[in-house]
């Protein structure tokens, strides 16, 4: 009877350790998912919180063209307001226009609904804030606003990016709020990826070339994972980069160093793999980073869920303690940046 349990035991062992050695390819893939649920379920928590309870508003059909864009829409001004008083915020990652209109009563939504037309909003709604009116349109893609007023109404028409731009690039910074990504010895991976990202933004700002730059967040915020990548699709943009830092899968400090990209192993024209070397190349070229090569990031949602060429670079590891202290360094972050830079021309002067 002992002899049989054993044998039970050490074949029931043996199913088991077979199992695991079949498991353990997706267990690094596994980990990714559950940290990447735990981070989207931030998000949207965070995002949830920030809105405001709006109500509809009315829009007065005027059959105005809408075959080359968005279309174009008045508003009636409020009596003793001019169209210079009008303020209006574009949120291009939830592709959502904010205009705040002054000296607005009670009456004034119900009296003055918006007139014009556009195939492209989703919703149109309003709240007053004291005696400010704030109307909201959200957007079915990204726009650019181009605006104009008279005495009494102020216009405004949707152009595609495209229209106003020769390329366009989506930038996001990985993470963000309360979702920190790797922490070592006090420096959250969040920070680091930002700072890169600003300085990717002044060197996009000392060039003259007409490039739309779109960024997931310049500060310290936390856009959805569908935000992020919905801010590339619905731009249309070409090349879309998601910029993070890497660390050891058991956390700890180690020897573990250098750079890598994570490609769109699904893009059947092979354009997010070649962007991803092009990074690779550009970025370690520039700050003299180690080569971990190219890697599939299928596992990744902004990557699987991409329409676009899209490379996810991991600049460094925060696990090292000597790559750590390179990624706290301005300079560090200013060369990382340059090769973004030098990265995203090459890819457009090579078709992108």
């Amino acid at each position: 009877m002992e002899e049989k349990t054993l044998k039970f035991a050490a074949a029931s062992l043996l199913v088991l350790m077979i199992g695991v050695c079949i498991a353990l390819p997706y267990f690094p893939d596994i980990h990714t998912r559950v940290e990447e649920a735990r981070e989207a379920r931030v998000a949207e928590e965070e995002f949830a919180a920030s809105q405001v309870e709006m109500n509809d508003l009315t829009m007065i059909n005027t059959n105005v063209s809408d075959s080359s864009y968005g279309g174009q829409l008045s508003l009636r001004l409020p009596e003793g307001v001019e169209g210079s008083d009008i303020h209006f915020t574009n949120d291009y990652v939830t592709q959502t226009i904010r205009i705040e209109i002054p000296e607005t009563d009670s009456r004034y939504f119900d009296s003055y609904p918006i007139a014009g037309s556009s195939n492209h909003i989703d919703t149109l709604s309003y709240v007053r804030k004291g005696e400010l009116g704030v109307i909201e349109i959200v957007m079915d893609r990204v726009y650019e606003l181009e605006t104009d007023y008279d005495d009494n109404n102020y216009y405004f028409d949707f152009l595609t990016p495209q229209e106003v731009y020769d390329k366009v690039v989506v930038i996001d910074a990985g993470h963000g709020g309360r979702a920190p990504g790797a922490t070592k010895q006090g420096v959250n991976e969040k920070d680091i990826d930002l700072a890169i990202v600003l300085q990717l933004k002044e060197i996009f700002e000392e060039n003259d070339q007409n490039i739309g730059v779109y960024y997931t967040r310049t500060d310290d915020s936390n856009p959805t994972f569908d935000q992020r990548v919905q801010l590339a699709n619905k731009s249309g943009a070409n090349l879309f980069i998601s910029i993070h830092n890497n660390s050891t899968s058991s956390g700890r400090m180690s020897s573990a160093s250098g750079t890598s990209v994570m490609y769109n192993e699904a893009d059947e024209m092979g354009l997010s793999q070649r962007f991803a070397q092009i990074c690779i190349e550009e970025v370690t070229n520039q700050i003299g980073s180690r080569n971990r090569g190219i890697v599939q990031g299928d596992s990744i949602y902004i990557i699987r869920t991409s329409e676009v060429p899209v490379a996810l670079i991991e600049v460094g590891f925060m696990t090292n303690h000597e790559e750590l202290k390179l990624l706290c360094s301005e300079d560090y972050q200013r060369d990382t940046a340059q090769g973004i830079y030098n990265a995203i021309c090459r890819a457009f002067e090579e078709g992108y």
